[in-house]
């Protein structure tokens, strides 16, 4: 009775290393995106964009995540003297999150 305890045990652990390492990935992912559109916003070159975009994903990584990328895309986008509400941010990003975990969970399957 003990093994079978400890392999179900093993196996939620196991789900929840997947279930933690594909959040992190659709996150990621929708940071790009966030980035690649707002970088399109801002006027950059592609591969400034790209580069924006990067540094979009990074600021996720730092204290406060999403709202840490929140702050970076108003901040930039008030320098660049763009005018986006903060709902139409957030829509945007709640829009890319939609988008990013739609591609993950269907690549492979296309």
């Amino acid at each position: 009775m003990n093994d079978a305890f400890e392999e179900r045990k093993k196996k939620n652990e196991e789900k929840w290393a997947h279930d933690e390492a594909l959040r992190f990935k659709i996150a990621a992912r929708s940071y790009r995106l966030l980035g690649l559109w707002a970088a399109a916003e801002l006027g950059m070159s592609l591969a400034d964009a790209e580069e924006y975009a990067k540094s979009v994903v990074e600021a996720q990584l730092h204290a406060a995540g999403l709202e840490n990328v929140f702050r970076k895309l108003r901040a930039d986008f008030e320098a660049a003297k763009l005018s986006f509400s903060d709902h139409a941010i957030r829509r945007k990003m709640e829009e890319f999150l939609a988008l990013a975990a739609d591609q993950i969970m269907h690549e492979g399957k296309r």
